[in-house]
């Protein structure tokens, strides 16, 4: 939050971040359609797993710039819904992985591992456009999080892969799928703790009688 020699002014969004974003939502839902139906035609959790992450990004960005015009509060309430889904998908991975290890299902590895390698590729192209608005607010880096956790998750989903051709069983599957839940989490309850100091920090310029808002012109 910048200063000035009255009170803070709001964060406006860095340039280029909604054109970032834009990109950002159309790569990550034209890979939750290709690993959705390659993670039902493979059995693999940790490829389910990525397939619901890049659903989640994709209403996560879309949210992003619905808010992305409005003040530090609503940004930082938008990030607080998005850190909040966040660590919910991390808890339903972890039970997914629960339930097919009692199943008994062993994954397909090779469905597997040429899928993860062209996430990855998707991902890399949207995490390097947008590593500079990684230090931004609260949305901004929940953004960049989303990114950089879906890059790790399908390195992670590829040596799944190879695990799983290696042994023939699913214990490699299941482990990654366990990693991806738990970086979720973290990641989730990182961007909670910052968009509640975001928030806290819009509510106290409001509270200071500024609102961002341009003064109106006086009369002459």
């Amino acid at each position: 939050m910048a200063c000035s020699c009255s009170a803070p002014e709001p964060k406006s969004p860095a340039p280029g971040f909604r054109k970032a974003l834009w990109v950002a939502l159309w790569v990550n839902l034209i890979m939750f359609l290709v690993e959705g139906v390659a993670s039902l035609q493979s059995g693999s959790v940790s490829l389910m797993a990525d397939a619901i992450d890049f659903f989640g990004d994709s209403a996560n960005y879309l949210l992003s710039l619905s808010v992305l015009s409005m003040g530090m509060l609503w940004r930082g309430r938008a990030a607080l819904v998005k850190g909040m889904t966040m660590t919910v998908f991390g808890v339903a991975v972890l039970g997914r992985a629960v339930w097919v290890a009692q199943s008994g299902i062993t994954p397909e590895p090779l469905t597997m591992g040429a899928v993860g390698l062209l996430a990855l590729a998707a991902n890399m192209a949207v995490a390097i456009l947008l590593f500079r608005f990684r230090e931004g607010d609260s949305d901004m880096r929940s953004v960049w999080l989303c990114s950089r956790n879906d890059a790790i998750g399908n390195v992670a989903v590829m040596v799944a892969a190879l695990g799983v051709f290696g042994t023939g069983t699913a214990w490699p599957d299941l482990a990654v799928a366990a990693v991806m839940g738990g970086l979720a989490i973290t990641s989730g309850i990182s961007v909670v703790r910052h968009a509640r100091s975001d928030i806290r920090e819009a509510r106290g310029a409001q509270a200071s009688g500024f609102t961002g808002e341009p003064a109106p012109p006086s009369p002459e």
